[in-house]
């Protein structure tokens, strides 16, 4: 997927729309960087396909608030399996 930045672009956007999932979680699905997910999905989608990027946004931004909590979990399990 890494030639064709609008085509990955739009898929990386619906994958997350339709899982709830985070960039990390999109770029391992698609076999690129974070940070090429982010690019894709908070500058190229704005141009491609505006409808499409504020679904993404809204994804994204329930991710955002709930990241600390995430990490938390995973602090947690991590020193659950250590022990």
């Amino acid at each position: 997927m890494k030639g064709m930045p609008e085509e990955r672009t739009v898929l990386a956007a619906e994958y997350i729309i339709e899982n709830g999932a985070t960039v990390r979680a999109a770029a391992k699905k698609f076999g690129v960087s974070k940070s090429t997910v982010h690019k894709d999905v908070s500058e190229r989608l704005a141009k491609i396909n505006p409808k499409l990027f504020e679904e993404v946004r809204v994804v994204l931004d329930k991710n955002k608030q709930e990241r600390h909590l995430r990490g938390g979990k995973a602090t947690k399990e991590k020193y659950a399996r250590l022990r």
